[in-house]
């Protein structure tokens, strides 16, 4: 069986474009390291706000009918500075911002808010490195009481990740019986990693900090 490694990194290995480069050398330093688990972008310095936090608080201005295009340009922004200091300025995240801002719009809850930061992270991670993404709604499951279901994600991921050679999962997040995302609690990255280590059934799981 192939050796396989599942990498989680947390959200300020990901805070901007220096540390995405660090995170791209450990995995690419290492062939068997094939599933990445990637977190949002948390804080540059002591006085940042980590992404996370900053999509609760746009969500709670579209929740309460003010107007967030200054809030949500403010994601936006810390995103596409990511996306031009890696220099892949061919890439875009432009079409994923309208349907975020949107859905928004149209109150698609404050799990959906939140997990938004790993997936667009995601996205980015996988392009950089050239692993395939696979958005984690569509393999990780909670049941109609909102728990876990281990069996439905266990057998949707080992089936999933069985046709893909590298892959990103954002961390953080899956989907609820009626399909809406669902998230787990703060610091839920790190049980993905071990849903996806467990499905691959992985040699190691690493669960990497920036320091």
């Amino acid at each position: 069986m192939k050796e396989t490694k599942v990498v989680k990194f947390g959200g300020s290995s990901l805070a901007d474009a220096k540390q995405f480069k660090k995170v791209a050398e450990i995995i690419l330093d290492d062939p068997t390291r094939r599933f990445v688990v990637a977190s949002a972008p948390g804080k540059r310095y002591v006085e940042d706000i980590k992404v996370t936090d900053m999509l609760y608080k746009c969500y709670e201005m579209a929740s309460e009918g003010q107007n967030f295009d200054e809030q949500f340009q403010m994601i936006k922004d810390r995103y596409n500075n990511i996306i031009m200091d890696l220099g892949i300025e061919d890439f875009s995240l432009e079409e994923d911002f309208e349907i975020i801002k949107g859905a928004f719009s149209h109150m698609a809850g404050r799990d959906y808010a939140a997990s938004r930061g790993e997936y667009l992270n995601g996205i980015i991670m996988a392009n950089y490195l050239g692993y395939e993404f696979i958005d984690a709604a569509e393999v990780i499951f909670f049941d109609e009481n909102g728990n876990f279901d281990d069996y439905k994600t266990d057998k949707a991921m080992a089936e999933r990740l069985s046709h893909v050679e590298k892959a990103v999962i954002p961390g953080f997040y899956g989907s609820d019986s009626n399909g809406n995302v669902k998230t787990f609690s703060r610091g839920g990255s790190d049980i993905t990693g071990s849903i996806v280590s467990k499905a691959v059934h992985a040699s190691v799981y690493e669960n990497w900090t920036d320091v």
